[in-house]
């Protein structure tokens, strides 16, 4: 007689909570032709995403099924309700307590509509919502819930301990000590002889019944292991599941030269991990290194004091990259905080090759939730600049960019081939938006997970390093927004110390407060007066100081590194708060031992007398004049356009340590609200019209960019950027998608108007950037009346005085003007002259004529002068290209709506022209172009580039990626 055996194994480690589970269901053996099943969701389990919910009866499903054509946990199929609606056939019964109840009756097959007879179902995959879909109950580490489905033949499974309901059945943890005894309860599908074993002990035994219970005592630690066996006719099935009980933590110093962290040791085959975690009692090491199961050789020592574990592990071959988790006290399984690298199962599918090549693969069925990597041997990276000698801090002129909106790649590669075009601009410094490991890909980054690891959505470790290394080849200072205010569930800091019944950071999180102590606070608030978090800050300071070459940081939030406690109180947290000056008095001073000279920029915006005393010592503070240039481009309300506050001395500042902008990340864009919003008072002078919008833009980076102090400029408004803050991909305006992705218009740069506001920037940061002139912009001596349409600012120097004038009213204006000298003054972007008597003068100035006088002659005149808009005809010329990215040959497909005379022209970020492709006569109608890379002349090397068209002389462009 043949015997057929099922061996089904899981690996069990977490915490066994209680007598329920996060999903129950009926009948215990589902399969495709049960007529009523009935899937019952606990949330108190689980990441508790619906716990407290209520109505209780806005809760709903979203439900399909994995089949034996899915190709993995993500392939739903056959997914019966939309998203975030309340489908009452979606709907749940409460049953109070936190737990509802999904129905589904007539058959598996006929309720999902499954036709295909060669399809089978293996599992209901299941999410439990709230009706708009903005509360979600999932399994602990975020992933998807799922229920078996079995077929006809016999089946066991082993009911308790519990399992948590993953793509891979994984049981609740177990925490159980020597002497202590665990529960056991086993169910068949059908009448069979039943057995159970523990550690191949036989502890219970019955004939011809369905369920089977039992108990074993733990007599010694390590691996155990328990086997539900059912025997029904000529069948045989079992199911494992095993799981690991601690020995008694060995006490021991750490090793002589390690800190917190990995510690790669000589030779390349060991390292030693040290676990900053006080209080807890144990903690395991689970990797690819012993292949994920828990052994006592992997427990790692505690020091006497209880606050560090750590291990020496060995064995590692050089150059290899081994993922790992910390298993803490038997119930939390976590990541180490401490990792450069981190395999992200939920997110790591969407990162493009192009980004990260040959990216390592996810322990998939070893383990859940985000993986920390080590790796001896690592690829060192050459520094090509080892010492650069950054911009005077006073002198910055700082470009903010977020790399996913700036470069439609979004990978460092890319973006280092834009360095030619911002160099060109003049800016010195470089501001990217937070690129450490955050929350998933798409991001503004201001949700922080690992403090040590560079965000793979964007490159490697040392294609990060490579466009620093640019940078600095090309003259430009790179600044990193770093995020220490807060940190949000996925950070393994937050994890570790977890008040699970009120939902927040525990009492003894050495790192986080329960609760934030100011109003503005996201996610969870760090505690910058605990000593564990002192200590972890300079260690993240110095990590991408020294290991990245980086040249400073801009603090998110800087103005909530406090512990004085104001949660509700505006006003009250923005006041003279002399604990803050000294934390982040303590962090300058740890930033200057590391890297003297690198910069600390404070998004601050607090009370005036603390802002002078952490000037004075040193740091930038940011300085809004966003509102006020907004108010003075429009012309609608001139009363509310003083920008006077963006002046250091205006504030009684000895330093020029403000960092003025007119536009960040954070604020609306001044284009787009001038086209919105802009003045029609006189139809001579339409502000809400592009031309007369980006001349007026002009206008304002004018008074600006002379203003001493350093700068800061969010992307593209050298371009003049007129999508909303609050665009939606969609294209409508709401202020849920403020960071939602915005396009990338680098089209933008080959409009006449636009390039001629671009030529402003540039001339402005040329004269900035004068060596004979740098001291004019830290000058303290500067006069200024920006109260009116009108507006005047002078800047006094030894080398250099600039009497800057613009008339941002709607129609000609004539006001008195203050030269400090009489003679001849030089119009710095017009190249006239005028000449001044000493002392005040009337000039009359049309609507948004302005200019920049200078008391010598210190460089000739650029052409600012609008140039009419494109002709209508040109709205319908289409310009198509495909594949893109292109790797070798592509089609250039275009609509001429006339007969023209065409060029087609491949050029550079800067608009240099590569290769002519075409050019000649076309008449109306639809073309295409081969294109051919490996036969250009000049072969171009991947990156970012453009296909230009020139038809009758009006100018057309689309992005292309060579890879």
């Amino acid at each position: 007689m043949a015997i057929r055996i099922i061996f089904l194994t899981t690996l069990l480690f977490a915490v066994l909570r209680g007598n329920t589970q996060l999903l129950t269901w009926s009948p215990s053996f589902i399969t495709e032709s049960s007529n009523t099943v009935e899937i019952t969701c606990d949330a108190t389990k689980g990441n508790q995403g619906l716990r407290g919910h209520t109505p209780l009866t806005d809760v709903y499903v979203h439900i399909g099924v994995i089949t034996t054509k899915s190709t993995g946990a993500s392939d739903w199929k056959y997914v019966k309700f939309t998203w975030g609606t309340a489908n009452t056939q979606a709907q749940c019964s409460s049953l109070g307590n936190n737990q509802w109840k999904y129905t589904i009756t007539g058959g598996l097959r006929t309720f999902f509509g499954i036709t295909d007879a060669t399809e089978r179902i293996t599992k209901i995959s299941i999410l439990f919502r709230s009706g708009d879909g903005n509360k979600v109950q999932r399994n602990t580490d975020g992933s998807d819930m799922y229920v078996p489905v079995y077929t006809a033949s016999a089946a066991v499974r082993i009911d308790e301990p519990f399992r948590q309901p993953l793509f891979t059945p994984t049981p609740e943890p177990i925490t159980k000590s020597i002497g202590e005894s665990i529960n056991i309860n086993a169910k068949a599908s059908e009448a069979a002889n039943m057995r159970i074993l523990f550690n191949g002990t036989q502890l219970a035994t019955q004939n011809a019944v369905t369920t089977l219970s039992s108990s074993a005592n733990i007599t010694a630690a390590g691996n155990q292991q328990i086997i539900a066996e059912a025997v029904a006719g000529s069948t045989t099935v079992r199911d494992t599941l095993n799981f690991f009980v601690s020995a008694a933590v060995n006490v021991a110093p750490l090793p002589a030269g390690v800190k917190d962290g990995i510690n790669y040791q000589p030779g390349d085959t060991s390292a030693v991990l040290v676990l900053y975690a006080p209080g807890k009692s144990s903690v395991m090491v689970l990797g690819d290194f012993n292949n994920w199961t828990a052994g006592l050789n992997y427990q790692m020592n505690r020091t006497e004091d209880g606050n560090r574990h750590w291990l020496r592990i060995t064995g590692l071959t050089p150059g290899t990259e081994y993922a790992y988790q910390y298993l803490v006290d038997g119930s939390l399984r976590v990541a180490d905080y401490n990792t450069e690298k981190v395999l992200d199962p939920f997110n790591d599918p969407f990162i493009p090759a192009s980004n990260y090549p040959s990216l390592k693969a996810y322990p998939t069925g070893k383990t859940t939730g985000i993986v920390s990597v080590l790796q001896t041997a690592k690829p060192a990276y050459n520094w090509q600049v080892a010492n650069f000698t950054r911009p005077d801090k006073r002198n910055l002129l700082v470009y903010e960019l977020l790399v996913r909106d700036f470069i439609a790649a979004q990978n460092w590669n890319v973006l280092r081939d834009t360095l030619t075009y911002l160099k060109r601009l003049g800016i010195n410094a470089i501001h990217v938006m937070p690129f450490n490991e955050f929350e998933g890909n798409n991001s503004w980054g201001y949700n922080p997970s690992f403090y040590f690891a560079p965000d793979k959505m964007y490159g490697t470790e040392n294609a990060l390093r490579q466009f620093i290394d640019e940078c600095h080849k090309q003259g430009i200072a790179v600044i990193m927004d770093m995020v220490l205010n807060h940190s949000f569930g996925q950070s393994p800091m937050v994890q570790l110390y977890w008040d699970a019944t009120n939902n927040k950071p525990a009492t003894n999180n050495p790192w986080f407060n329960p609760d934030a102590k100011h109003p503005f606070n996201v996610g969870y608030d760090m505690n910058h007066e605990s000593q564990a978090t002192k200590d972890f800050v300079a260690r993240v300071v110095r990590h991408w100081l020294v290991n990245y070459k980086i040249d400073g940081f801009r603090w998110d939030l800087s103005k909530g590194f406090t512990q004085t406690n104001n949660p509700n109180d505006v006003n009250a947290w923005g006041n003279t708060d002399i604990t803050r000056i000294n934390t982040w008095k303590r962090i300058y001073d740890s930033m200057q031992a590391v890297l003297p000279g690198s910069y600390c920029i404070l998004e601050h915006f607090a009370n005036n007398d603390e802002e002078t005393q952490l000037a004075n010592y040193g740091m930038l503070l940011w300085g809004n004049s966003n509102f006020a240039f907004r108010e003075a481009v429009k012309a609608t309300n001139l009363g509310n356009s003083n920008f006077d506050w963006g002046l250091h001395t205006r504030r009684g500042w000895s330093q020029p340590h403000l960092m003025t902008y007119m536009e960040s990340h954070d604020e609306e864009r001044i284009i787009f609200d001038a086209l919105q919003n802009g003045s029609t008072s006189n139809t001579g002078h339409l502000v809400n019209t592009l031309p007369v919008a980006l001349k007026r833009a002009e206008m304002a980076a004018a008074f600006w960019a002379m203003m001493p102090g350093p700068k800061l400029m969010w992307q593209f408004g050298e371009l003049g950027y007129d999508q909303s803050i609050n665009r939606c991909e969609n294209g409508s305006i709401n202020n849920d998608c403020r960071t939602a992705p915005k396009p990338v218009l680098w089209n933008y740069r080959t409009e006449t108007n636009r390039a001629a506001l671009y030529n402003v920037y540039r001339e402005l940061f040329r004269l900035r950037r004068t060596p004979n002139y740098l001291t004019t912009f830290t000058s303290n001596s500067v006069s200024q009346n920006f109260s009116g349409a009108f507006k005047t600012m002078t800047i006094n120097s030894d080398s250099l005085v600039i009497v800057v004038v613009g008339n941002f009213g709607v129609t000609a204006t004539t006001s008195s003007v203050n030269f400090p000298t009489a003679g001849t003054w030089y119009s710095y972007l017009t190249g006239t002259t005028i000449t001044a008597a000493g002392g005040a003068q009337n000039i009359s100035l049309a609507p948004a004529e302005y200019h920049i006088y200078t008391s010598k002659d210190v460089r000739g005149a650029v052409t600012t002068a609008i140039t009419p808009a494109q002709p209508v005809w040109m709205n319908e010329v289409k310009l198509e290209l495909g594949p893109n990215p292109m790797r070798q040959t592509g089609t250039i497909t275009y609509t001429l709506p006339l007969n023209a005379q065409v060029g087609l022209y491949l050029t550079d970020m800067q608009g240099k022209r590569i290769a002519q492709l075409f050019n000649g006569r076309r008449n109306k109608g639809v073309y295409q172009q081969s294109v051919n890379l490996q036969t250009l002349s000049a072969k171009p090397s991947n990156g970012l580039y453009f296909i230009e068209m020139r038809v009758n002389g009006q100018s057309k462009t689309t992005k292309l990626i060579i890879q």
